[in-house]
C-alpha cells in the first residue's frame, strides 16, 4: 500500500463510527485496564495519567508500608519504566539486553523468560545508558522494543515470538529506549539517536501480524510527515492556521532536514473519543546552533495524529531553532480541566525547555505556558498569542556562536523534567511532577555529520540550580489551568522517577539515592519512605493481588543522571555533561538492578 498517496489523497478517513470502532479494537486491553487490580500499560491508563483508583494504602496507614518481596533482574544499568501486572501474572523487563520475565504472582516463581539475542555493539550507540522504559500489553500479547531497534511480539502465556519488526537500523546511529503503546489495533513506537543525526519518526504496526501501517517522519517533506499543507493547523498570531505548504522543508538550509533530528524515545497519549495519538519530537542535530539555520521544524513539537492514518491534525513548536538540547519528547497528559469557567479537554505537557504547557487537545490552541521551575532563564516567558517563547539573550549560544562558552544556563540540557513522567491526580486536578533544578554551560563547536559518528557538536558541565541550597530537584504539584506551582518539595538530587498518584490521597516518587517516598497530595507533607539499595529512577506502580494492594519500583541507577556510575565514566564533561553534575551519587548508592514491592502486613 502507497501510505503518501492514501494520507494525503483523504483528507478525513476518520468517521464517528471508525472512531468508535478503533476504540473497541482491543477491548481486552481496555478491560484490563478500568479494572485497577492490574496495571496493564505503562501509565496504567492511556491518557498518561499514572493514577489508580486503588486506596487500601492511604494517608493514613501507608506509614506502615514494609517490603512485601524483592525481585533481581540480573542486569547492573539504569532500570527506567515499570513491571505490567495483568491478572495474577507480571511482566518484568531490564536495560539492555533486554531480558523479559513473566511472574507467578502466587509464589513469585518464573513462567517463562525471554533474553532476545542482540549485538553488542549497540551499547556504543545509545546515548543516555542503556536503558529501556517497558512494555506494552495488547491482543494476549506482549510487546518489547528492543535496543537494536527491534520490535517483538511475545506470546502473554508462553513468552513465545509470535512477530518481529525492524524499526531501524543501529548502523545508522539508531536505537531504542521508549516502550511500545498498543492504542487500538495498533502498536506504536518511535526512534532514538538526536545525537547521532537520525532522523526521527513515529510507526504504527498492525497488532496482529506486525504489519507497518503508517509511518511519520518529524521533519522532512509533507508527504513523508503526513501532514496536509491546508487542514493541518498550529498556533499562530492568537488563532489556529494551516502550517501551509513545505513547511519543515522551508526552515531547514538544503538537505539538512535528511539529519534533523526530532526523535520520538518518549511517551505517548490516545483520547479514544477523538481518535487522536499525542507524543513530542526530540532535539534537531546538531547540538551547535548556528550550523543550521531556521526554526528547523518540527523538531521540538507536540504531535496531534489520527491513529487510523497517522495525518497530524495539528502541531506545536515549543523551541524552535533548539539552542541547548531541549527534547519535547515529555509525556502528554489528557485531561479535562477547568479553564476560564469552561471545562477543556486539554493536553498538559512538563517540557525539558521549563515551561508547563496547556493546550485543547482537540483543537491545538495554545492556553497557558508558565515556568514550573523559577530558576528557568534561557527564555524570559512565551507570548500566548505567537506561543513563541520570548528569549533573553543573555543565555544564547546562537548568539555567541561557535567555540564560546554561555554560562548559567538553566534548565541544563536535560531539562527541568526529562522523560520522568508525571502523575495526575483527578480529585485535586493537581499534577505531580518529578523535576530537575540544575544549570549548565553550554559551549558549541563545529561538526560534520558522519552517519553512525556522534553528531552532537557540544560540549556541556551541568551543577546544582540557584537559590535552592545546592538541591538538584524539587517534587512539586502543579495547577495546569493557572499555571502556578501549589506547593515544593526539594531533593539533594534530581527526582528521575516516574510518580504514581491514588486514590489514597498520597503520591509516590523515587530519589537517585535510592529512596521511594509518599506524599500527601494536598500538601506535600512526606509520610513515609524507604531506602532501597541503588537509585531510583524507575516509575512507581500498584496493583491488587487476593484482595491486597501492593506499590512497587525498580531500584537500579542509570539514566543521564546516573551514567556516571551506570557507565564509569569519570571527566565531568562525560555523558553530554552529566557526570561532573552528579558526581556526588556515588556517596550515596551503588549499581543494582532489583523490583521492590511494597504492602501493608496483615490484612
Amino acid at each position: 500500500m502507497n501510505l503518501r498517496t492514501l494520507v494525503l489523497g483523504l483528507a478525513v478517513v476518520a468517521t464517528a463510527g471508525l472512531n468508535s470502532y478503533v476504540a473497541q479494537a482491543d477491548s481486552q486491553l481496555d478491560s484490563l485496564i478500568k479494572n485497577p487490580s492490574n496495571w496493564a500499560a505503562q501509565a496504567g491508563d492511556y491518557s498518561n495519567h499514572r493514577y489508580s483508583t486503588l486506596k487500601q494504602i492511604n494517608e493514613n496507614n501507608v506509614g506502615k508500608l514494609q517490603v512485601a518481596w524483592t525481585m533481581s533482574t540480573g542486569v547492573l544499568r539504569g532500570h527506567e519504566g515499570s513491571p505490567l501486572v495483568i491478572g495474577d501474572t507480571m511482566y518484568i523487563h531490564s536495560p539492555f539486553p533486554n531480558k523479559v520475565i513473566a511472574i507467578n504472582l502466587k509464589d513469585q516463581t518464573f513462567i517463562w523468560q525471554y533474553q532476545p539475542k542482540q549485538d553488542n555493539q549497540v551499547i556504543s550507540v545509545m546515548c543516555c545508558d542503556t536503558v529501556n522504559r517497558g512494555l506494552a500489553y495488547g491482543d494476549g500479547k506482549i510487546f518489547l522494543q528492543q535496543a537494536d531497534t527491534k520490535l517483538v511480539a511475545l506470546d502473554a502465556k508462553t513468552g513465545d515470538v509470535v512477530w518481529t519488526a525492524q524499526n531501524g537500523d543501529p548502523k545508522k546511529g539508531e536505537t531504542n529506549t521508549n516502550a511500545p503503546h498498543v492504542f487500538g489495533d495498533k502498536v506504536l513506537t518511535g526512534i532514538s539517536g538526536g545525537e547521532f543525526g537520525v532522523r526521527g519518526r513515529l510507526v504504527a504496526y498492525n497488532i496482529k501480524d506486525g504489519k507497518e501501517v503508517w509511518k511519520a517522519y518529524s521533519v522532512g517533506p509533507d508527504n513523508e510527515m503526513l501532514i496536509d499543507p491546508q487542514s493541518t493547523m498550529t498556533w499562530a498570531d492568537g488563532k489556529m492556521a494551516p502550517v501551509g505548504a513545505d513547511s519543515s522543508l522551508k526552515s531547514w538550509q538544503g538537505d539538512q532536514w535528511k539529519y534533523g533530528g526530532g526523535t520520538t524515545w518518549g511517551w505517548y497519549a490516545w483520547d479514544p473519543k477523538l481518535n487522536l495519538v499525542y507524543y513530542g519530537s526530540g532535539n534537531p542535530g546538531t547540538w551547535n546552533p548556528t550550523q543550521r539555520p531556521g526554526d528547523n521544524k518540527w523538531s521540538m513539537t507536540i504531535f496531534a495524529r489520527d491513529l487510523n492514518t497517522g495525518k497530524a491534525k495539528w502541531v506545536y513548536q515549543m523551541t524552535p531553532h533548539d539552542e541547548w538540547d531541549y527534547d519535547g519528547v515529555n509525556e502528554m497528559i489528557l485531561s479535562d480541566l477547568n479553564i476560564g469557567g469552561k471545562k477543556v479537554p486539554a493536553i498538559v505537557h512538563f517540557d525539558r525547555n521549563g515551561f508547563g504547557y496547556t493546550l485543547n487537545r482537540e483543537s491545538g490552541e495554545l492556553l497557558v505556558a508558565q515556568k514550573y521551575d523559577p530558576a528557568v532563564n534561557w527564555a524570559d516567558s512565551v507570548d500566548l498569542k505567537s506561543g513563541l517563547p520570548i528569549r533573553n539573550a543573555s543565555y544564547s549560544t546562537q548568539k555567541a556562536g561557535p567555540d564560546h562558552n554561555v554560562k548559567n544556563i538553566c534548565p541544563a540540557a536535560l531539562g527541568s523534567k526529562d522523560q520522568q513522567p508525571a502523575a495526575f491526580d483527578p480529585n485535586s486536578s493537581l499534577f505531580l511532577v518529578p523535576t530537575n533544578h540544575v544549570c549548565m554551560d553550554y559551549e558549541p563547536f563545529q561538526v560534520d555529520y558522519v552517519s553512525g559518528q556522534p553528531f552532537v557538536g557540544a560540549t556541556l558541565s551541568m551543577y546544582p540550580g540557584p537559590n535552592e541550597n545546592g538541591a538538584m530537584g524539587n517534587f512539586i504539584a502543579w495547577d495546569a489551568a493557572k499555571g502556578k506551582i501549589v506547593w515544593s518539595k526539594p531533593e539533594k538530587f534530581s527526582v528521575w522517577s516516574g510518580a504514581l498518584a491514588t486514590a489514597g490521597g498520597i503520591v509516590f516518587y523515587g530519589t537517585l539515592e535510592g529512596y521511594i517516598k509518599a506524599l500527601r497530595i494536598k500538601d506535600g507533607k512526606e509520610l513515609w519512605k524507604f531506602k532501597t539499595p541503588s537509585g531510583v529512577i524507575g516509575n512507581v506502580f500498584t496493583y491488587q493481588y487476593q484482595g491486597k494492594q501492593y506499590v512497587g519500583v525498580y531500584s537500579g541507577i542509570g539514566g543521564w543522571a546516573g551514567i556516571g556510575m551506570a557507565a564509569g565514566l569519570e571527566k565531568s564533561t562525560e555523558g553530554l555533561g552529566a557526570v561532573g553534575g552528579y558526581k556526588e551519587l556515588a556517596k550515596y548508592t551503588a549499581l543494582g538492578g532489583t523490583l521492590f514491592v511494597f504492602a501493608i502486613p496483615g490484612g
